[in-house]
Protein backbone atom coordinates (compact mmCIF):
# COMPACT_ATOMS: atom_id res chain seq x y z
CA UNK A 1 0.00 0.00 0.00
CA UNK A 2 1.48 3.23 -1.00
CA UNK A 3 1.76 6.75 0.56
CA UNK A 4 -1.92 7.84 -0.85
CA UNK A 5 -3.75 4.45 0.24
CA UNK A 6 -2.41 4.81 3.98
CA UNK A 7 -3.17 8.29 3.83
CA UNK A 8 -6.93 7.79 2.83
CA UNK A 9 -6.99 4.88 5.50
CA UNK A 10 -5.47 7.10 8.56
CA UNK A 11 -8.29 9.47 7.31
CA UNK A 12 -11.27 7.62 7.47
CA UNK A 13 -9.93 5.76 11.38
CA UNK A 14 -9.80 9.80 12.12
CA UNK A 15 -12.94 10.50 10.30
CA UNK A 16 -14.52 8.17 12.60
CA UNK A 17 -12.78 8.31 15.87
CA UNK A 18 -12.53 12.40 16.07
CA UNK A 19 -14.80 13.58 13.55
CA UNK A 20 -14.04 16.42 10.84
CA UNK A 21 -13.86 19.07 12.88
CA UNK A 22 -11.54 17.83 15.35
CA UNK A 23 -9.00 15.78 12.86
CA UNK A 24 -5.83 17.43 12.40
CA UNK A 25 -3.44 16.56 9.94
CA UNK A 26 -0.72 15.20 12.19
CA UNK A 27 -3.61 13.20 13.55
CA UNK A 28 -3.95 11.52 10.00
CA UNK A 29 0.08 11.12 9.68
CA UNK A 30 -0.29 9.24 13.51
CA UNK A 31 -3.19 6.90 11.88
CA UNK A 32 -1.59 6.43 8.17
CA UNK A 33 2.35 6.30 9.33
CA UNK A 34 3.44 8.52 6.44
CA UNK A 35 4.54 12.26 6.92
CA UNK A 36 2.82 15.84 6.79
CA UNK A 37 4.70 16.23 3.38
CA UNK A 38 2.54 13.44 2.37
CA UNK A 39 -0.78 14.84 2.56
CA UNK A 40 0.19 18.04 0.04
CA UNK A 41 1.63 15.82 -2.32
CA UNK A 42 -0.90 13.61 -2.75
CA UNK A 43 -4.21 15.37 -1.85
CA UNK A 44 -2.86 19.19 -1.52
CA UNK A 45 -4.46 19.51 1.75
CA UNK A 46 -6.10 17.93 4.84
CA UNK A 47 -9.50 19.23 4.00
CA UNK A 48 -8.87 17.94 0.33
CA UNK A 49 -7.63 14.44 2.09
CA UNK A 50 -10.47 14.09 4.84
CA UNK A 51 -12.96 15.23 1.68
CA UNK A 52 -11.42 12.25 -0.57
CA UNK A 53 -12.08 10.02 2.60
CA UNK A 54 -15.36 11.02 2.99
CA UNK A 55 -16.25 9.84 0.13
CA UNK A 56 -14.96 6.60 -0.10
CA UNK A 57 -16.79 5.98 3.23
CA UNK A 58 -19.76 6.11 2.09
CA UNK A 59 -18.80 4.54 -0.80
CA UNK A 60 -18.34 1.59 0.97
CA UNK A 61 -21.71 2.80 2.68
CA UNK A 62 -24.00 2.37 -0.83
CA UNK A 63 -22.29 -1.34 -1.68
CA UNK A 64 -22.78 -2.08 2.03
CA UNK A 65 -26.66 -1.27 1.52
CA UNK A 66 -26.93 -2.32 -2.06
CA UNK A 67 -26.17 -5.37 -0.72
CA UNK A 68 -28.86 -5.29 1.82
CA UNK A 69 -31.40 -4.73 -0.83
CA UNK A 70 -29.73 -7.38 -3.45
CA UNK A 71 -29.69 -9.77 -0.78
CA UNK A 72 -33.17 -11.71 -0.73
CA UNK A 73 -33.69 -15.36 -0.56
CA UNK A 74 -35.31 -16.42 -3.96
CA UNK A 75 -36.44 -19.60 -2.26
CA UNK A 76 -38.72 -17.68 -0.23
CA UNK A 77 -40.46 -14.63 -2.20
CA UNK A 78 -42.89 -12.61 -0.24
CA UNK A 79 -46.00 -12.26 -1.84
CA UNK A 80 -47.47 -9.45 0.04
CA UNK A 81 -45.61 -6.12 -0.77
CA UNK A 82 -45.83 -4.95 2.38
CA UNK A 83 -43.95 -8.21 4.31
CA UNK A 84 -41.37 -7.54 1.72
CA UNK A 85 -40.80 -4.00 2.25
CA UNK A 86 -40.38 -5.73 6.10
CA UNK A 87 -38.07 -8.30 5.21
CA UNK A 88 -35.43 -5.98 2.93
CA UNK A 89 -35.78 -3.30 5.56
CA UNK A 90 -34.67 -5.61 8.30
CA UNK A 91 -31.65 -6.45 6.55
CA UNK A 92 -31.13 -2.84 5.93
CA UNK A 93 -31.14 -2.23 9.56
CA UNK A 94 -29.47 -4.96 10.54
CA UNK A 95 -26.32 -3.68 8.40
CA UNK A 96 -26.21 -0.24 9.69
CA UNK A 97 -26.74 -1.93 13.40
CA UNK A 98 -23.90 -3.63 12.28
CA UNK A 99 -21.26 -1.04 11.13
CA UNK A 100 -21.11 1.82 13.45
CA UNK A 101 -18.02 3.39 11.06
CA UNK A 102 -20.56 2.93 8.30
CA UNK A 103 -23.35 4.82 9.86
CA UNK A 104 -20.80 7.49 11.29
CA UNK A 105 -19.33 7.93 8.05
CA UNK A 106 -22.36 8.86 6.12
CA UNK A 107 -23.77 11.41 8.43
CA UNK A 108 -20.14 12.57 8.53
CA UNK A 109 -20.57 13.13 4.71
CA UNK A 110 -23.81 14.82 4.88
CA UNK A 111 -22.84 17.50 7.68
CA UNK A 112 -20.42 18.09 5.33
CA UNK A 113 -21.63 18.61 2.05
CA UNK A 114 -22.86 21.43 2.12
CA UNK A 115 -19.19 23.34 3.40
CA UNK A 116 -17.19 20.59 0.84
CA UNK A 117 -17.91 20.96 -2.84
CA UNK A 118 -16.01 17.38 -3.57
CA UNK A 119 -18.34 15.69 -0.78
CA UNK A 120 -21.11 17.45 -2.04
CA UNK A 121 -21.01 16.10 -5.92
CA UNK A 122 -20.24 13.28 -4.57
CA UNK A 123 -23.03 12.09 -2.08
CA UNK A 124 -25.48 13.99 -5.58
CA UNK A 125 -23.84 11.21 -7.85
CA UNK A 126 -24.54 8.47 -5.28
CA UNK A 127 -28.06 9.85 -4.55
CA UNK A 128 -29.16 9.41 -8.50
CA UNK A 129 -28.14 5.49 -8.53
CA UNK A 130 -29.34 4.99 -4.86
CA UNK A 131 -32.95 6.28 -5.84
CA UNK A 132 -33.26 4.67 -8.59
CA UNK A 133 -31.78 1.53 -6.76
CA UNK A 134 -34.37 1.58 -4.22
CA UNK A 135 -37.26 2.01 -6.52
CA UNK A 136 -36.39 -0.76 -8.73
CA UNK A 137 -35.93 -3.05 -5.43
CA UNK A 138 -39.38 -2.57 -4.34
CA UNK A 139 -41.57 -1.75 -7.54
CA UNK A 140 -40.99 -2.35 -11.08
CA UNK A 141 -40.62 1.30 -11.87
CA UNK A 142 -37.95 1.74 -14.37
CA UNK A 143 -39.68 2.73 -17.53
CA UNK A 144 -41.34 5.80 -15.75
CA UNK A 145 -38.95 7.99 -14.93
CA UNK A 146 -40.47 10.36 -12.74
CA UNK A 147 -42.68 7.38 -10.84
CA UNK A 148 -38.81 6.17 -9.96
CA UNK A 149 -37.69 9.60 -9.14
CA UNK A 150 -40.68 9.71 -6.37
CA UNK A 151 -40.56 6.53 -5.48
CA UNK A 152 -36.73 6.28 -4.74
CA UNK A 153 -36.64 9.50 -3.54
CA UNK A 154 -38.91 8.29 -0.41
CA UNK A 155 -37.16 5.43 0.42
CA UNK A 156 -33.75 7.09 0.60
CA UNK A 157 -35.64 9.41 2.89
CA UNK A 158 -36.11 6.28 4.85
CA UNK A 159 -32.56 5.36 4.77
CA UNK A 160 -31.11 8.28 5.65
CA UNK A 161 -33.71 9.22 8.42
CA UNK A 162 -32.74 5.41 9.91
CA UNK A 163 -29.23 6.13 9.91
CA UNK A 164 -29.15 9.48 11.31
CA UNK A 165 -31.34 7.98 14.09
CA UNK A 166 -28.80 5.26 14.52
CA UNK A 167 -26.12 7.69 14.92
CA UNK A 168 -27.60 9.93 17.15
CA UNK A 169 -29.54 7.03 19.45
CA UNK A 170 -29.29 3.38 18.40
CA UNK A 171 -31.66 2.10 21.63
CA UNK A 172 -34.67 4.39 19.67
CA UNK A 173 -33.89 3.92 16.04
CA UNK A 174 -36.53 2.00 14.12
CA UNK A 175 -36.34 -1.50 13.41
CA UNK A 176 -37.10 -2.83 9.64
CA UNK A 177 -40.21 -4.12 11.75
CA UNK A 178 -40.74 -0.98 12.96
CA UNK A 179 -41.01 1.04 9.26
CA UNK A 180 -43.35 -1.60 8.15
CA UNK A 181 -45.68 -1.22 11.19
CA UNK A 182 -45.66 2.38 10.39
CA UNK A 183 -46.10 2.04 6.29
CA UNK A 184 -49.29 -0.48 7.33
CA UNK A 185 -50.76 2.35 9.63
CA UNK A 186 -50.26 4.87 7.49
CA UNK A 187 -52.32 2.45 4.62
CA UNK A 188 -55.03 1.36 7.06
CA UNK A 189 -55.56 5.17 8.23
CA UNK A 190 -56.06 5.89 4.62
CA UNK A 191 -58.43 3.14 3.65
CA UNK A 192 -60.46 3.45 7.01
Amino acid sequence: MGHREELLAGAQECLHDKGWGRTSARDVVAASGTNLASIGYHFGSKDALLAAALVASTAQCAEAVDQALTDDTPAAPAADPLDRFERTWERVVERVARDERMTTATVEALAQAPRVPQVRSALAAAADLTREDLALTFHATGDDEERTRVLGAFYQSLLLGTLVQWAVDPSAAPTGRDLAEALRMIVDDSTS
